[in-house]
């Protein structure tokens, strides 16, 4: 599937799951109406941490192989992890005001992740600050590596931790504490989030691509 056909897949899925989950899920018997946000703040977590994961994975094999696509891959699945994290750290407050009280509390979870937030803020603005490509990415790698540790931890957080935030509804040993047509859209959710990632990440590593090679071709052109 070429990147636009896939793209517009992308689009439709998130918006027919939108649609389902406004018009054709139930209404939660205790939170109401707020806690539809779930089905937009639940998988926007969910591919932020996979974009950081992925993120890791390919800092580390760079720093292993050399080989700069690695390192257009890592930057891009930055800059998308960093998008959906910022979807999550809005949606969470907006969820939380009506059902906790207040817009902001200094969980672990939550806390965790605005510290994950401005960690890969940290990282962009490292590889804008670094002139020097191969100094770039191996210390963008490493950070990269770091930031992503910090990921199992804020998702084990609401086991090790006294906290307001829920333990997970569907991602648990046991079945899913949920109501069979809630269970369906939120797994839609996650599939429909995942392929928008994806489409992302596309888009961004072409960008990532085609600025490295008029960077090649610049300085070939300045040897000339």
């Amino acid at each position: 599937m070429n990147s636009p056909k896939l793209g517009l897949f992308a689009l439709v899925a998130v918006v027919a799951v939108l649609v389902r989950a406004i018009v054709f899920t139930p209404v939660d018997a205790l939170q109401g109406a707020a806690q539809k946000i779930l089905y937009v703040h639940a998988p926007a977590a969910w591919v932020a941490f996979l974009a950081f994961g992925l993120v890791a994975v390919a800092s580390a094999l760079y720093l292993w192989l050399r080989d700069p696509r690695l390192d257009h891959f890592a930057e891009s699945s930055a800059e998308v992890g960093l998008v959906f994290t910022t979807v999550v750290l809005i949606t969470g407050p907006l969820w939380g005001k009506p059902i906790w009280g207040t817009y902001w509390t200094w969980d672990a979870r939550l806390t965790g992740t605005l510290f994950l937030w401005f960690v890969y803020v940290g990282y962009l603005i490292l590889r804008d600050a670094l002139d020097d490509r191969d100094m770039r990415a191996r210390y963008s790698a490493v950070l990269g590596i770091l930031g992503a540790a910090l990921v199992p931890f804020i998702h084990l957080s609401v086991y090790m931790f006294r906290t307001l935030h829920p333990t997970p509804v569907l991602m648990k040993p046991s079945a899913p504490s949920m109501p069979p047509a809630m269970t369906l859209t939120l797994v839609s959710s996650f599939l429909a989030f995942t392929v928008l990632y994806v489409w992302l990440l596309t888009e961004r590593y072409a960008i990532a691509a085609a600025r490295a090679a008029r960077a090649d071709g610049s300085t070939d052109g300045g040897r000339a």
